[in-house]
């Protein structure tokens, strides 16, 4: 079988960027990442409806910046302002929470050098939220959709059609919708694709998109993944 490298991971550094952009000790490295992992984790779960397809993070000596790019940001921040200070002092209190519960667990070497290490950790988090213009455009929006279909037992032909119909009107380049598992309650899994337009993966300058998500249906669970070419970028 043919080995498939993750069409964003092949990019970085070339037409691609980190989500996670900061500098650290080896010895805080794996730490931080973890903490990264906990605010996206945080933020996505609490607001799933919200169409957010990019989450960056940056830190600084004494600040964490976070920026959202969400298709519906009024479930974010809603009618009130003071929703949004919320949000920040809630995912402080998950990282507090987080390095509290981690020097519990460590032996007494490992508290000191967390006791020392603790200024890097206590950054205030900073959120900025950018509405996108045409969500249709982004793989993680077109998926987040058709699991939505998918988890109303929408067939997955139809499901299918109406996230390309929706690609179509943003006048993407090319897009590869991938479906996989027990598709309309078969007995014996397998996996679907169907392609429109160009998707040129192994071309480097190529601006791929993609995005892989998971259905939860009464049959089992459903892979989703989605290719999404939007041209390409000349530098």
């Amino acid at each position: 079988m043919g080995q498939k490298v993750h069409p964003l991971g092949f990019r970085l550094g070339i037409i691609q960027k980190h989500r996670s952009q900061w500098f650290a000790k080896t010895s805080n490295y794996s730490q931080l990442i973890i903490e990264d992992n906990l605010l996206r984790k945080t933020i996505l779960e609490r607001f799933w409806k919200a169409g957010i397809v990019d989450i960056k993070i940056e830190r600084k000596v004494d600040q964490i910046k976070i920026e959202l790019r969400a298709a519906r940001p009024d479930i974010l921040v809603g009618r009130d302002p003071k929703n949004l200070e919320t949000l920040r002092k809630d995912l402080e209190e998950e990282l507090k929470n987080h390095q509290a519960e981690r020097i519990s667990i460590t032996s007494k070497i490992s508290r000191l050098h967390t006791k020392l290490n603790s200024n890097e950790l206590k950054g205030q988090i900073a959120i900025s939220i950018t509405k996108l213009t045409t969500p249709n455009l982004e793989a993680a929006f077109l998926a987040e959709l058709l699991v939505e279909q998918l988890e109303k037992r929408i067939p997955f032909r139809r499901a299918v059609k109406q996230v390309l119909k929706r690609a179509k009107q943003a006048r993407v380049k090319g897009i590869k919708i991938q479906v996989s598992g027990r598709l309309n309650g078969a007995e014996i899994a397998r996996s679907e694709w169907v392609r429109e337009g160009r998707v040129p993966l192994q071309t480097l300058r190529a601006d791929i998109d993609y995005s892989f998500k998971t259905a939860k249906t009464i049959y089992g669970l459903l892979g989703i993944k989605i290719w999404i070419f939007k041209g390409e970028k000349l530098q």
